[in-house]
């Protein structure tokens, strides 16, 4: 017996808001009762008035996403009230950025390592521009290398510190 009124329950919203939730509420949907941190977070940053404006223009199939968006905007609004969640789009985008530097450096460090593997007879095929061969010219700032989209990398390339201080000082190899 208990069950069936249990299964009644009010959602998280009309619970938080302290009123009884009617069968056409429009939180329900979206705000479960299991979840009531969700309901809390988005009426502490937007106010269950502004919620209720949004859903009631926002077209039914749409609705679920714009909860999300809220839910997702307060939450990180709660972590960090001046950025939310732009703060975190930034941080992904600097790591991006970060990872792309390491990768494009390790491709240079792979070229090069594929063109020295070469026969001298072959290297000038694969984008060496000078130091052709063996002969001197100590294998240094002169020489280039291009990957198979045809940018080419300075042979020096590794050794430079990009911003970041994860150099460990020595070679990548």
């Amino acid at each position: 017996m208990a069950s069936s009124s249990y299964s009644n329950s009010p959602c998280a919203a009309c619970k938080f808001l302290r009123r009884k939730c009617m069968p056409d509420c429009i939180f329900a949907p979206y705000f479960p009762p299991e979840e009531p941190q969700k309901f809390a977070n988005v009426h502490k940053i937007f106010g269950a008035s502004n919620v209720s404006k949004l859903l009631n223009e926002v077209p039914p199939h749409q609705r679920e996403d714009a909860v999300n968006s809220l839910a997702y905007e307060a939450e990180a609004r709660m972590k960090d009230p001046v950025y939310g969640c732009v703060g975190a789009i930034s941080v992904l985008q600097r790591q991006v950025m970060r990872l792309q530097r390491e990768l494009d450096a390790t491709n240079a460090d792979l070229i090069r390592y594929a063109c020295n593997e070469m026969p001298p007879a072959a290297s000038g095929q694969y984008g060496r521009r000078s130091g052709h061969g063996s002969g001197g010219g100590g294998g240094g700032a002169g020489s280039y290398n291009q990957n198979s989209s045809g940018f080419y990398y300075p042979s020096h390339q590794w050794n430079s510190n990009n911003g970041d201080n994860e150099s460990s000082g020595g070679g990548s190899m």
